[in-house]
């Protein structure tokens, strides 16, 4: 995940900061993160600690015997820790891909040479001047009203319109080292109405504009030998569900993590345990 400009992390997941003043907002991927149950990433870190395991059965038989608890506590963070070097690799494609597209010198960084060459194939077949073309990257826009912002990864016009005229799409960039270049989930199509819908967007310096009219959306699929733009349809319909979402996930942030118990008529209260104090 980047590391947008007023946004900061809680117990709850990702907030942003109003530079006005006003309350904190809810990311859009925060509301995603708590209302979307994301099917696939349970197969998913079964498969990589399971081919960790196979790949590595000599030891694993060997600790089972001497190691045991060790071992239990290395397996159960082996998906954790791809997750985070996953994490951390599209960070940084992100972070390049900006450079690029602000045309800023990009660092050098073997891992990520190979995505970010994709997405410089993506803007010569588009033809993109990217002092011309490229509205914004890396952009904050904010709902108020409801109660959330998130970061925009690319506002450009291409020329998918009518007799290829111009048109404003709204596009965010999704990295992976083994999906289909074509592949996208559902709420894809969500976290682009959220954003799309906002009611303005933040500048480097605070300042306030209203959020540009939106024509098209899209995920731009990066990957190490492939490249996929893919058109999400982001419309109204999407935004009720988004805000569907963000109802259920501000809920669930506010609500108590415990409760107390109740108990039957006569029965005695449970004993407090008492603190002993050790002599010093």
């Amino acid at each position: 995940m980047t590391d947008p400009r007023h946004a900061y992390d809680t117990d709850n997941g990702r907030y942003y900061r109003d530079p006005a003043g006003g309350p904190d907002l809810v990311s859009v991927t925060n509301v995603l993160d708590t209302s979307v149950n994301k099917r696939a990433l349970m197969p998913w870190a079964v498969k990589v600690t399971v081919e960790w395991i196979l790949n590595n059965r000599i030891e694993v038989a060997r600790r089972a015997i001497t190691d045991r608890a060790e071992l239990t506590k290395q397996i159960k963070q082996i998906h954790r820790d791809a997750r985070d070097t996953a994490a951390d690799l599209g960070d940084r494609i992100h972070k390049a891909a900006e450079q690029r597209l602000l045309g800023a010198p990009v660092a050098v960084d073997p891992q990520v040479a190979p995505y970010l060459a994709q997405l410089d194939l993506w803007l010569s077949y588009w033809g993109v001047n990217i002092e011309k073309h490229i509205e914004a990257t890396e952009i904050t826009c904010l709902h108020r009203r409801l109660g959330y912002a998130g970061t925009a990864d690319l506002m450009i016009w291409l020329p998918t319109g009518k007799n290829s005229a111009l048109e404003l799409w709204l596009i965010d960039f999704k990295t992976s080292a083994t999906r289909s270049a074509k592949s996208v989930y559902p709420e894809n199509t969500q976290q682009l109405a959220g954003l799309r819908y906002c009611e303005s967007v933040l500048l480097p310096d605070d300042s306030e504009q209203p959020m540009p009219k939106i024509q098209r959306t899209g995920i731009l699929n990066l990957r190490a030998r492939s490249h996929a733009l893919v058109e999400m349809p982001a419309g109204r319909d999407a935004h009720r569900a988004f805000r569907g979402a963000l109802a259920n996930a501000l809920w669930h942030h506010a609500a108590p993590s415990t409760y107390p118990a109740l108990l039957a008529p006569g029965q005695p209260a449970p004993a407090r345990r008492r603190t002993i104090r050790k002599a010093a």
